[in-house]
């Protein structure tokens, strides 16, 4: 039997000497890790698979290890071998620019640790995170009455959107219940519905226009074809500004199809909704405020750290008539008008104070600071769309909607085949210079090219030195 440990002889607290040790080792590599991040290749993992493997730790240390071993192993090995995400010259898939506060905020509820899945055990903590969902129901022009969560990212809150929908819409039976998203839908869409219970099947792609924006026309005609066929429509998905493309398809007219024909309208908004801070944003996303659900990422277009998603509703009795379950266990739930039990909204009990890490920088710089940075992204995609309009050679495949621009290098007498490789080519060569990071994808069978712009610390500057390295890697094409 193992002894009791003698008093003061505790192995897992720290001092307060070694605690600020602790910060102080931290805090330098933390600082000296964010200032050196324009310096750092835009991506660099050469060498990862090796590293990965040279890492392998079959079993777990018995002993500790040093604290600035472990912080070398991080900052000096790890970390740079990956996607530099957080740099300026990141500007691939949907850049996660890592605003520092927000980073802060997740030390202090770390360090906190206060349980905020039942507003009893933290109704001020609570408070702010209801706050935030506030401020963005706001934002996106939801209702009095409507609400919703802070989730992890936009796939857990596309599952709760959609369970939230077949709870509303669909009698307990529901697998003939089917949902309807563009051929540019985000997968976690498809993959919702599928957690959700329903066959990949029941999942209708609608076909999307020159400007990759769903057909309306022909989401129309599907579903009256469905209703004939005796399944029950149920559910309509549109995108403010898809992972391809950016683009936003036309909400008002989604929005006049489900209330004719009494579907759940959910709008994917992970990407491109924070753009509505925005006078050309809401322009372009007129009709997003008529939803039933809208998904926002604040890890995107607030250039949050990875973690911070969220499901609005403009009901926000749907949640918790989705997701309610009771246990003797659990703490007296609040019937009070605007204080929220999150466990009885969301999948989640057990869940961290996600709120602080979006309240506290939205309190510290304030909205207009991030509205000012939006536009700023807005106006770098423009630009570049106009400067790779008069390299000779280049397509634009998708001209921007809101911050990503898709384009192709073409040659005469080259088929559709040595097209896709010219390109995968091109991009190799671009990224190999490492200054700037672009992805790609296929559009209606041709590789493509993209930026996308949304980090709050990608500038004019670094974005004509990617084009520069554009430019060069044609010239050797």
């Amino acid at each position: 039997m193992t002894k009791p440990h003698a008093e003061g002889d505790t192995p897992l607290e720290l001092s307060v000497p070694e605690m600020r040790a602790l910060l102080d080792a931290v805090r330098d590599r933390v600082v000296g890790h964010v200032a050196s991040l324009p310096l750092q290749p835009a991506a660099d993992v050469a060498g990862g698979a090796e590293l990965a493997r040279a890492l392998f730790e079959p079993e777990p240390p018995e002993g500790g290890t040093l604290a600035a071993e472990l912080l070398d192993l991080l900052f000096d090995q790890a970390i740079p071998k990956s996607f530099n995400t957080a740099g300026p010259g990141y500007l691939a898939y949907i850049p996660g620019g890592g605003v520092f506060a927000s980073a802060v905020a997740d030390l202090i509820s770390g360090v906190a640790n206060r349980y905020v899945g039942v507003w009893q055990a933290a109704p001020a903590l609570v408070q702010l995170e209801t706050n935030v969902v506030r401020w963005l129901c706001g934002i996106v022009g939801l209702p009095a009455g409507s609400g919703g969560y802070l989730a992890t990212g936009g796939s857990l809150a596309s599952f709760t959107a959609v369970v939230a929908a077949r709870r509303e819409k669909l009698p307990p039976d529901f697998l003939k219940g089917t949902l309807y998203a563009s051929d540019q839908t985000h997968h976690a869409v498809t993959k919702a519905a599928s957690l959700a219970g329903f066959p990949a099947e029941n999942v209708r792609s609608i076909p999307s226009d020159r400007e990759f924006r769903v057909r309306v026309d022909i989401l129309a005609e599907r579903i009256a074809v469905d209703r004939a066929a005796g399944f029950t429509p149920f559910f309509i998905c549109g995108n403010a500004g898809t992972t391809n493309t950016g683009a936003v398809d036309d909400l008002d007219a989604l929005a006049d199809l489900a209330a004719r024909e009494r579907l759940w309208m959910h709008v994917d908004a992970a990407y491109g909704g924070f753009f509505l801070l925005t006078e050309r944003g809401r322009k372009a996303m007129g009709g997003v405020g008529r939803a039933d659900s809208v998904v926002l990422d604040p890890h995107k277009g607030l250039f949050l750290p990875y973690g911070a998603g969220a499901l609005l509703v403009r009901d926000a009795q749907s949640l918790r008539r989705a997701h309610a379950a009771g246990a003797d266990y659990l703490p007296h739930m609040q019937e009070e008008p605007g204080f929220v039990d999150t466990c009885e909204i969301s999948p989640e009990l057990s869940r961290s104070f996600r709120g602080l890490k979006v309240w506290l920088p939205l309190k510290l710089h304030g909205l207009g600071a991030f509205r000012r940075s939006l536009d700023e992204k807005l106006d770098l995609a423009l630009h570049a769309a106009r400067e790779l309009a008069a390299m000779p050679g280049i397509e634009i495949v998708a001209g921007p909607q809101l911050s990503i621009v898709a384009f192709r290098l073409v040659r005469e007498g080259l088929d559709e085949e040595a097209l896709n490789g010219l390109n995968r080519g091109l991009l190799e060569r671009v990224n190999a210079r490492q200054r700037v990071h672009l992805s790609g994808t296929v559009l209606r069978g041709a590789f493509v090219l993209r930026i996308c712009v949304l980090s709050f610390r990608t500038h004019l500057e670094r974005l004509d030195e990617g084009l520069e390295d554009l430019r060069a890697a044609i010239a050797e094409s």
